[in-house]
């Protein structure tokens, strides 16, 4: 199956990402690896459009024609880039699933932009004017919302693997 997470920075997609395939022994597609990875070829700068999707999508529909769970991470803000995702699932024939995190406590979530680290090699994070400032359409289809406010990583990982129905 395809289980693609999105939501604004720093509401926890990474780390749920990073333990949800941890459980499932599914593949972690994490596009701003993706987008780093051609900033360092010298290809592309920050911020480089849809590129790391494209590759993303294209990853995700390969693995997921091999049987693998892929666990596709992004922000994922516009329509035509959730539009894209569940298109490589149904072009591999496999079942998609939409979460989006959110954190719903403004401080909670602006402590969280301001006091995480940087991960990924020279990956500019965005500050918390970027964030809220983001451009993030409303989805308009039925999907997981997961609020990760006041819970910790486990906990928010159980809470999804019960909306997944999963074990």
């Amino acid at each position: 199956m395809l289980i693609v997470l999105g939501g604004l920075p720093a509401t926890g997609k990474t780390t749920l990402a990073r333990l949800l395939a941890a459980r499932l022994g599914a593949v972690h597609l994490r596009v701003d690896t993706i987008e780093q990875a051609i900033v360092r070829s010298g290809l592309a700068r920050h911020p480089i459009g849809p590129a790391g999707y494209v590759v993303g999508y294209a990853l995700a529909e390969e693995h997921l024609r091999q049987g693998l769970t892929v666990i596709a991470e992004s922000v994922n803000p516009l329509a035509v880039t959730r539009d894209a995702w569940r298109d490589a699932g149904v072009r591999a024939g496999m079942p998609t699933t939409e979460v989006e995190l959110v954190c719903s406590e403004p401080a909670e979530h602006r402590h969280r932009v301001t006091s995480r680290s940087v991960d990924i090699p020279d990956l500019p994070l965005p500050g918390w004017q970027q964030v809220i400032d983001q451009d993030y359409e409303p989805w308009d289809r039925e999907h997981i919302v997961l609020d990760t406010a006041g819970q910790g990583p486990e906990e928010s990982l159980a809470r999804l693997l019960e909306r997944l129905g999963l074990p």
